[in-house]
């Protein structure tokens, strides 16, 4: 929770990224008196109209000195790298250089709940939103998905909670930012292709903890090696949990329920207090991996008082996010799988392994780092066939065609198409792709519906 100490009325802002970060940036700062200027390496923008009549000044088809010389602050979208060499005469002039969420996060009112990781993020986020909601909490979620968190400032009230999906991009620009209740789901090599070094990555994602202090919480996975380690000696109480159920003390599952445990090495008991908060039976997730979102958004919600009744309740008919392990139907025997957000290698595997067999998996895109060979053991237990796409189709072929039989495809039609035939009959088409999409689609949530069309157009012509 910040105050409203921080202005910027008269000042001379420059937001550079037209994303939506960066527009609701741009809008919020316009509302709090600044002169905008909005730099954006595009030519165009459809929301450029709205965006003048606001007051905001564009600067389209990229970035110029002049306006990074003038600036008194300048605010950066997710997306856009600060290596850049223009980023070089702010720095010079030690002109101040944040994030979109640094800057949201000087005005919220209320208390933030930052969530990170690899993996799981978007559906942990939206978990912890909804168990607050159904406990009747005031609550808005938002951040790296769906509502940018500039654009939750002006209906924030010191009640609001603000659950926030936190990416690495976001929290590299942070100098303040100060969660309640900060959490790091995992870690694995991604990225790769923006930040330098794997360290560099696991330091942006450690930087959550930074401005923590002794009344804030840090909940942590404690199967998870270098969230550990990065975690120790850290200002805020460290929480721990497990979905494999390595933890003395913290959140895990027992006895087919996920529970609070606490108590060990207390003077009054050598045995620990176990509080049951939900059924696993409640889970209508797919995939085992989703057990560490649902045990992390729990040990969220028992820190933020919510009631073990209206965690389950939250769980009632949530079977997932859109293009996250999202079911699309039937072809035969067949079923089809969306997992478009698995856009990194670890993530891919933890997809994969969500089935039994018969796994016949659409892997490639845009390479951003990471091992493809790290495919081979989920695959050599669970694979049945690899369907290799976009740019990174042949790094895709050299790491597996050994193992088991791998194809090219050129288009997602022509993916769908080959992986059916794979499959069939009784196999598992799964969109796993392992790569960012940006060689073929604009976001993996266009990937994901492409996916979905292309089956949808083949059940149509199997007549199904």
């Amino acid at each position: 929770m910040r105050s409203d100490a921080f202005s910027v009325d008269g000042r001379r802002v420059v937001v550079v990224g037209a994303a939506r970060s960066g527009v609701a940036a741009a809008e919020l700062l316009a509302r709090r008196g600044a002169r905008v200027v909005l730099t954006e390496t595009r030519a165009t923008l459809d929301e450029a109209a709205t965006l003048r009549r606001a007051g905001i000044d564009l600067e389209l088809g990229g970035h110029t000195v002049r306006t990074f010389e003038a600036a008194d602050l300048i605010v950066t979208s997710p997306g856009v790298p600060t290596e850049q060499a223009v980023f070089e005469v702010a720095r010079r002039r030690r002109t101040e250089i944040i994030g979109e969420l640094e800057l949201a996060s000087r005005w919220v009112q209320g208390p933030v709940v930052a969530i990170t990781g690899t993996k799981g993020k978007s559906t942990t986020t939206t978990l912890v939103g909804r168990m607050l909601q159904k406990d009747g909490r005031p609550v808005l979620v938002g951040g790296n998905i769906g509502v940018p968190l500039s654009a939750q400032v002006d209906a924030s009230t010191s009640d609001t909670v603000h659950v926030v999906e936190v990416s690495s991009f976001q929290l590299e620009t942070t100098s303040t930012f100060r969660p309640w209740i900060a959490v790091w789901l995992n870690f694995a090599d991604d990225h790769l292709d923006r930040h330098p070094t794997i360290e560099a990555y696991a330091a942006a994602k450690a930087r959550i903890f930074a401005n923590q202090r002794a009344t804030d919480w840090a909940v942590v996975n404690a199967d998870d090696p270098t969230v550990m380690t990065r975690s120790e000696g850290i200002a805020a109480q460290r929480v721990q949990f497990s979905a494999s159920g390595h933890v003395s003390e913290g959140f895990l599952i027992e006895d087919d329920w996920i529970v609070k445990r606490s108590g060990f090495g207390t003077r009054d008991s050598g045995s620990p207090t176990v509080e049951q908060l939900i059924p696993v039976s409640a889970i209508e997730l797919t995939g085992r991996h989703m057990l560490n979102n649902v045990v992390a958004a729990a040990a969220v919600a028992s820190i933020a008082g919510v009631r073990p009744r209206a965690m389950t309740h939250a769980l009632s008919g949530f079977h997932g996010l859109e293009h996250v392990m999202e079911p699309v139907g039937r072809i035969g025997g067949v079923r089809f799988v969306n997992d478009s957000k698995a856009t990194n290698v670890e993530a891919a595997r933890r997809s994969i392994e969500s089935f039994e067999g018969g796994v016949v998996a659409l892997v490639g895109g845009r390479f951003k780092g990471g091992d493809f060979r790290d495919l081979r053991g989920p695959l050599s237990t669970h694979g049945r066939a690899v369907v290799a796409i976009g740019e990174a189709a042949p790094i895709v072929k050299v790491a597996l065609q050994d193992l088991l039989p791998v194809v090219a495809a050129g288009s997602m039609r022509e993916a769908v198409a080959q992986a059916y035939q794979a499959a069939a009959p009784d196999g598992v088409v799964l969109l796993a792709p392992a790569c960012a999409s940006f060689d073929w689609f604009k976001d993996y949530a266009e990937r994901g519906r492409a996916f979905k069309e292309e089956v949808a157009r083949l059940r149509e012509q199997k007549g199904e």
